[in-house]
């Protein structure tokens, strides 16, 4: 974009450093400290709740947006943007997948499931787990079922012509939460469950896809004025759904494992991405400071990158008496600084900027219609 969208670029920057935060905030084996007192999952839980408005949906939701914006400002074949998607978002992928396939054996060798950790890599059916699903590291997951939900592009035109398309996505949500339960009930312990899984994830995520459109509608259509008059709704709805989100830390504050079975809680984790783009968007007249413009094109980077050093700060601390609060903020101390600088680098090495999104692609994996820019998922 020739001019920038600041706001869009704080919510970019907001969503990669949250997801060092949040995953972060959990235990080594991802659970929400079970072993420890109830008392001291109290301040975790308080700090994931904050961490958690801003998921991996929210990466969703921005990258749909400016895909809208773009075919927009300049149409292409359904064959060309899905060719640049997948050099966009699939080459990096594949380098990550194969890095994080070794390098998961330093975690594995120190936790003692290194033997687990090797089967699994020399099983071809594991592997095709890995590269559909991003199952190599808990965060890979991310950019297959982005890909997935493009696939779908053409649909999501539609909403930023007719905005109230957009509101499907509760449609959606519902949809999910209900096949989910019977999904898992019917294929609990076959090898299908997964991509069973994945494949409703991707469908009723297009939800976010005809929001995403919508909202650029709203955008497009609307003034700062108008768009002004809907934040203090916004900030009512978004107020609404922390406190529920406070309630589900409640519980997971008392039992000791994440509330799956909270159904107002999935509301309000699932709709809290939206909730946030839209504050921004409605904000976007305000003076945003500059610097997040030049941050946030680190932000899929550190997306990427951020395991690498989490998973060393969970060695390095295994046998620490840390408390469960105390242990997520040396976590986040050691991670968040060794991530960033570690990305800067990489951003500096043209043979490595791609795997970033930060640099043209190597030569034998060009296009016609690739172009490098510093975007990352945009």
């Amino acid at each position: 974009m020739a001019d920038r969208l600041t706001w869009l670029d704080a919510l970019r920057l907001t969503a990669g450093l949250s997801m060092v935060a949040l995953h972060a905030s959990a235990d080594a084996n991802g659970q929400p400290f079970p072993d420890a007192p109830a008392g001291e999952r109290i301040a975790p839980m308080i700090l994931r709740a904050f961490l958690y408005v801003a998921r991996t949906e929210l990466f969703i939701i921005i990258s749909l947006f400016l895909l809208v914006m773009a075919l927009d400002r300049r149409p292409r074949s359904y064959a060309t943007v899905i060719s640049q998607q997948a050099r966009r978002l699939l080459v990096p992928f594949l380098f990550w997948t194969l890095f994080y396939a070794a390098y998961g054996l330093i975690k594995a060798q120190a936790f003692g499931y290194a033997d687990a950790h090797l089967a699994r890599l020399a099983d071809p059916m594991a592997w095709l787990g890995i590269l559909s699903l991003g199952e190599v590291k808990y965060h890979m997951h991310f950019i297959p079922t982005l890909f997935g939900i493009v696939l779908f592009f053409p649909l999501f035109l539609t909403a930023s012509r007719f905005l109230w398309v957009g509101l499907l996505i509760l449609v959606l949500l519902a949809l999910k939460r209900e096949l989910d339960g019977f999904i898992y009930a019917e294929l609990w312990g076959t090898d299908l469950l997964p991509y069973a899984v994945r494949g409703l994830k991707i469908l009723t995520y297009c939800g976010y896809g005809l929001a995403a459109a919508s909202l650029y509608g709203m955008w497009k259509r609307s003034s700062a004025e108008v768009r002004s008059n809907f934040v203090g709704l916004i900030l009512l709805a978004g107020g609404l759904l922390f406190a529920v989100k406070l309630v589900a830390a409640a519980r997971v504050i008392e039992t000791g494992r994440w509330a799956f079975d909270y159904t107002p809680g999935y509301w309000a984790d699932f709709l809290m991405p939206v909730v946030l783009f839209a504050l921004c968007m409605c904000l976007a007249h305000l003076r945003w400071p500059g610097v997040l413009s030049r941050l946030a094109p680190y932000s899929f980077g550190i997306y990427l990158c951020h395991p690498i050093f989490l998973d060393l700060a969970e060695v390095w601390l295994r046998d620490s008496a840390l408390t469960p609060f105390h242990l997520i903020l040396a976590k986040i101390a050691i991670v968040l600084p060794t991530t960033s600088l570690f990305v800067w680098a990489l951003s500096r090495l043209t043979w490595l900027a791609w795997t970033i999104g930060l640099g043209p692609l190597p030569r034998l994996l060009r296009h016609p219609f690739s172009r490098a820019h510093g975007r990352g998922l945009s």
